[in-house]
C-alpha cells in the first residue's frame, strides 16, 4: 500500500486533532509523511519557525483519513462515469435512462450501467430482455443489480458470449446469476477499453479522496475483472497521489495471486452470492423462493484455501453472506487450524467479507481463530428494518438477526468497515452513523467504536497496527473536516447518548444522529502529501 511521500514538514494549528495521544490536542506536525508530534496550541510556538508550512485549520477537526475495506474501484469509477440506476424509482423510468444513456453514448462499444433494484419498483420486476433491446436500438447492454450479484442484459450482449445459455444461472428472459452472470460480465467489461478504464479507476480514486478516504481494500478476482484492470489500479495507486490501495486478488491459484502482486488470496472468493439476488447460502429456505441459495464453495475447499494461504504466509479470505455459507467457513477454519496449528491461522489475520448471518456459535469462532469482519453498515440501512429486503428474503425474524456488530465486538472480532462500492456508495460518515444507528437497536456500536473500525480496523487488517490513527510515528494520513460541535456519543439510551464534558478525557467526533448534517471534507492526506483540497481550503 506504498504511496509518494511528502518531504515537507508541516504544523497544523488552531483546530480539534482526534487523537488518542492528547484527547485536547489542537495542533499537529507531520514530517516526513509521519505524525511527528500532537498536542496543544500554547506548545506549537515552539514549532512554528521550524517548518515549510503553517495550516490554519480554523477550528476544523482532523481525524485519521478513512480506510475503505471493500472497494470495486473500476466499477465504482465506471458507475460513477456511467449510467446510474440506483434512484431510477420504476421500471419505466429505469427504461428511459437507458435509453437516454444509449442516445448520449453512440461509440460505445458496450453500455454498461448499475444500481437498479425491482424489489424497490411498483412493478416488481426488471425490464425484460426485448424491453433492453428496445431501448438501446439492440446494442450490447450490461445493468447489474445493486449487489452485483445478478444482471439483466440485451440480447446483443448474450450474443457476445457464445454457450452463455447453457450456463448455470440462465434464465430465458430474467436477470442471470451464478456462471452465467460471470460470463456476461467478463464480456461486458473486457470491452471496456484501456483508457476508459484507467479514467474509472481514476474517477474512483479522486472521488474517494474528496470524503477523507486516504486507502482502500480492492477486492479484484477473475469472476469480477480481470487481471490487467487489477495490476493496472495497483501501478495508478503507485504512480499518482491518491488513496492508497492495497489489493486483494479473490484466487485459489496461489502462485498467480503472488504474481499479481496482491496483498492476499481474498476478498471476495464467492462462498455464496448475495441475499438480493437470493443467491446467499442458507440453512433454511428463503421464505420468498422455495431454495437454500448457491454454494460456490464447501467448507474442504475452505479448509484446502486457509492451509495454502496460512503455509505460504499469504492472507486468506472469503465472500460469505448467508448462514450457511458462513458455516462452511468456520467448518474449514477448524479443519485448518487442525492441520497447521491454531496460532498459525490467528497469525495470518484471515478476513470473512460480508459476515451477514451470523449465530452466537460462528461469531465465537471468529473470535477464537482471529478472523476479521470487513463488513458494510449501509447494507443494513438500505436493507434492514421490519419493511427492507432483508424481511422479504428472510421473514422479520431472521431479518432482525443481521449484522450483529455489537456482539462481534464483544467477542472481540476485529471490524473493518466498507462500502463494497458500487454496491453502496463511498460514504464513511453516512457509513459510521448506519452501524451507530443500526435498524435493530441491540446491534448498535458507539460512534466512536465505528470510527475506529472504519480507520484504524482497515489497517490492521492488512496487518499494519501501527497506522490509522494520529500518533507520534503513525504514517500521515489524514482528513481535515468542517464539521459542528464534537461530542462522545453512545449507541443507545442504556447510557448517556452524547457527552461534551472534556474531564471524560475521550477525543469528541460528529454528531451523526439521524438527520444532522454529516462532517464536510476540506483536505484529504496521505503520507504528508495532499491528495484532495477542497475549494474552500
Amino acid at each position: 500500500m506504498s504511496t509518494p511521500t511528502s518531504t515537507r514538514t508541516v504544523l497544523l494549528r488552531r483546530g480539534e486533532v482526534h487523537s488518542p495521544a492528547d484527547p485536547f490536542a489542537t495542533a499537529m506536525v507531520v514530517e516526513a509523511g509521519h505524525v511527528a508530534w500532537v498536542g496543544s496550541e500554547g506548545a506549537a510556538d515552539a514549532f512554528a519557525d521550524g517548518v515549510d508550512e503553517v495550516l490554519d485549520l480554523d477550528g476544523a477537526l482532523v481525524t485519521p483519513a478513512f480506510t475503505d475495506a471493500h472497494v470495486h474501484t473500476t466499477s465504482t469509477g465506471l458507475a460513477l462515469t456511467g449510467l446510474d440506476l440506483t434512484a431510477a424509482r420504476s421500471r419505466t423510468e429505469a427504461l428511459t435512462l437507458v435509453r437516454e444513456f444509449a442516445t448520449a453514448r453512440p461509440t460505445d462499444r458496450v453500455l454498461l450501467g448499475h444500481g437498479w433494484d425491482a424489489a424497490r419498483w411498483p412493478e416488481d420486476r426488471p425490464p425484460s430482455r426485448a424491453e433492453l433491446d428496445e431501448a438501446t436500438g439492440g446494442r450490447p447492454l450490461y445493468l447489474s443489480r445493486i449487489d452485483v450479484h445478478s444482471a439483466v442484459v440485451s440480447t446483443a450482449l448474450l450474443d457476445l458470449v457464445p454457450g452463455v445459455t447453457a450456463r448455470p444461472g440462465y434464465v430465458q428472459d430474467g436477470p442471470l446469476t451464478r456462471d452465467a452472470h460471470h460470463a456476461v460480465r467478463a464480456a461486458a467489461l473486457g470491452a471496456v477499453g484501456p483508457q476508459q478504464r484507467t479514467e474509472a479507476q481514476r474517477a474512483a480514486l479522486r472521488h474517494a479522496a474528496s470524503l477523507g478516504i486516504g486507502s482502500l481494500h480492492e477486492c479484484g478476482g477473475p469472476d469480477i475483472s480481470s487481471e490487467d484492470d487489477f495490476t493496472g489500479l495497483l501501478d495508478l495507486a503507485r504512480s499518482e497521489p491518491g488513496p492508497r490501495v492495497a489489493g486483494y486478488w479473490a484466487d485459489r491459484d496461489i502462485e498467480r495471486v503472488r504474481g499479481l502482486g496482491a496483498l492476499g488470496a481474498a476478498g471476495d472468493l464467492f462462498v455464496d452470492g448475495a441475499l438480493g439476488s437470493h443467491t446467499a447460502c442458507l440453512h433454511a429456505p428463503y421464505k420468498d423462493a422455495a431454495h437454500t441459495g448457491t454454494a460456490y464453495l464447501t467448507a474442504e475447499d475452505v479448509a484446502a484455501h486457509l492451509v495454502a494461504c496460512t503455509e505460504a504466509g499469504l492472507q486468506a479470505g472469503f465472500h460469505a453472506i448467508g448462514d450457511a455459507a458462513v458455516s462452511a467457513v468456520v467448518e474449514g477454519l477448524r479443519a485448518a487450524a487442525e492441520k497447521v496449528g491454531l496460532a498459525r491461522v490467528r497469525a495470518a489475520r484471515h478476513r470473512v467479507e460480508h459476515a451477514e448471518m451470523l449465530t452466537p456459535e460462528t461469531i465465537a469462532a471468529f473470535a477464537e481463530f482471529g478472523l476479521t469482519a470487513s463488513v458494510q453498515p449501509a447494507f443494513d440501512a438500505l436493507w434492514g428494518g421490519e419493511d427492507g429486503m432483508y424481511a422479504d428474503r428472510l421473514g422479520a425474524e431472521r431479518a432482525r438477526t443481521l449484522n450483529p456488530y455489537a456482539a462481534l465486538l464483544r467477542a472481540g472480532v476485529p471490524l473493518a468497515f466498507g462500502s463494497d462500492a458500487p454496491v453502496t456508495p463511498l460514504d464513511p460518515w453516512g457509513t459510521v452513523r448506519a452501524a451507530a444507528f443500526h435498524r435493530t437497536p441491540g446491534h448498535r456500536v458507539s460512534v466512536r467504536a465505528a470510527f475506529t473500525a472504519h480507520t484504524r480496523g482497515g489497517w490492521r487488517a492488512v496487518g499494519r497496527d501501527d497506522a490509522g490513527v494520529l500518533v507520534p510515528g503513525a504514517p500521515a494520513d489524514y482528513a481535515v473536516w468542517r464539521t459542528d460541535e464534537l461530542i462522545v456519543q453512545a449507541p443507545d439510551d442504556r447510557v448517556a447518548r452524547w457527552s461534551t464534558d472534556p474531564r471524560s478525557g475521550t477525543p469528541g467526533l460528529p454528531d451523526l444522529s439521524p438527520g444532522a448534517q454529516l462532517p464536510v471534507c476540506l483536505r484529504t492526506v496521505v503520507s504528508g502529501q495532499p491528495v484532495f483540497v477542497g475549494p474552500d481550503e
